[in-house]
């Protein structure tokens, strides 16, 4: 009878275990709680890496969580319901790079002009370049006005895109790699480049990171040296405000 009765119980186990994790996986605080598990820990190998870019915790924890979803079969929309939560808190965490902007108020107004001037000439670069690398490959035009706004940041640009004909989701995605891209192979590129590791070589390769890859990179900057954080997010603010302004005037003006 004892042997019996032994897979019985066994046989209760699991379905308990698993309507237990249909539960936690269907409650509003599934997508909070595990954001925040895997970030903490892409954030602890990202520090005991010695913050090596390839370790980029936001990198990992996107691959991690994309990677459980789809083996749990969760719903994107039920993840985001708790997940929304920290969706929210970007937006207080982007003004945050407002102060190191403030600390440096006086430096910047000195060098306004020059800023603006270098602000216009990356944004332009930047999304003349995807514009006309789509456009060689033959992509859809709602890709290729899609892409346009990529080196802004990305609720910027989801409506810059809605704005010019594109599709917004699709500008995300093109925003959030382009970051990535960025945090990824910037300091590479610059040491390639021989930028030097000195206050005005760190307000030179923050400037940069900012206009090409905006909050990701600029956040990246900031954990690395903070005049380049700081640099990073006037970049960022500027490349935001004139994205807004510009690229759809400029789409208008191109338009058949």
């Amino acid at each position: 009878m004892r042997c019996a009765t032994a897979p019985r119980k066994e046989s209760r186990r699991v379905p308990d275990f698993v309507q237990l994790w249909v539960y936690l996986s269907a409650s509003p605080l599934f997508g909070l709680t595990a954001t925040v598990v895997v970030y903490a820990c892409a954030q602890a190998v990202y520090a005991r890496c010695g913050h090596a870019p390839w370790a980029n915790p936001v990198l990992w924890s996107v691959i991690v969580l994309a990677l459980a979803l789809l083996a749990a079969r969760v719903p994107y929309p039920t993840y985001f319901a708790g997940a929304q939560f920290i969706h929210f808190l970007l937006g207080p965490a982007v003004v945050a790079l407002g102060w190191p902007m403030w600390q440096r108020r006086g430096a910047l107004r000195a060098r306004w002009g020059r800023l603006l001037a270098a602000a216009l000439a990356g944004g332009a670069v930047a999304a003349g370049s995807a514009v006309a690398l789509a456009w060689a490959l033959g992509l859809p035009r709602e890709v290729l006005l899609s892409l346009a706004p990529k080196s802004v940041t990305a609720p910027v640009a989801m409506g810059v895109a809605e704005a010019i004909g594109g599709v917004p989701a699709l500008a995300a995605v093109f925003a959030v790699l382009t970051g990535l891209v960025g945090a990824l192979s910037g300091k590479y590129l610059f040491d390639l480049l021989r930028i030097p590791r000195t206050p005005a070589g760190w307000q030179a390769r923050g400037f940069a990171l900012g206009t090409a890859a905006h909050g990701i990179s600029a956040a990246r900057a900031l954990q690395v040296e903070p005049e380049a954080g700081a640099y990073a997010g006037v970049a960022l603010g500027l490349q935001v405000v004139l994205a807004a302004v510009l690229l759809p005037r400029a789409f208008r003006l191109l338009s058949p």
